[in-house]
């Protein structure tokens, strides 16, 4: 399978789940809600967000995945969509912006101020993510 290809599907397979203003709603209403400390309205719209993320990537995908060698395991990363591995390299493509210099990237996301990325620059830092992975 061809890397364009994998990218088109890997868009697809998301946007077959909500349009990519649907995402944007949701990821902005989330972060708005950490912004304002709303404990109620994290918890009601974290579980959604991520999951939808996740069961596209380990469901929808799964055949996608397997016939480009790439395999698909739960994330490390509180707003990680999955750790991602193929041919001895691995990416964990994430839901928002974290230093990679900071010990805890989970606290940093949160604490330091949850940066929420749009659907594009989500799809685009997982295509970032599988072009390290060494496919074809």
């Amino acid at each position: 399978m061809l890397i364009n290809e994998l990218i088109a599907r890997i868009r697809t397979g998301h946007l077959m789940v909500r349009t990519s203003d649907e995402w944007d709603q949701l990821s902005s209403a989330l972060m708005q809600a950490y912004h304002a400390k709303d404990d109620e309205l994290i918890e009601q719209l974290t579980s959604p967000f991520l999951q939808s993320w996740r069961t596209v990537t380990s469901y929808v995908l799964r055949d996608t995945f397997d016939t480009a060698g790439i395999t698909v395991t739960a994330p490390e990363h509180p707003w990680g969509i999955a750790i991602l591995t193929a041919t001895g390299n691995s990416c964990e493509p994430l839901l928002c912006d974290a230093p990679e210099d900071e010990g805890d990237r989970a606290a940093a996301a949160v604490y330091g101020g949850l940066q929420l990325l749009t659907f594009d620059q989500t799809i685009n830092r997982y295509i970032d993510g599988i072009s390290t992975l060494g496919l074809g």
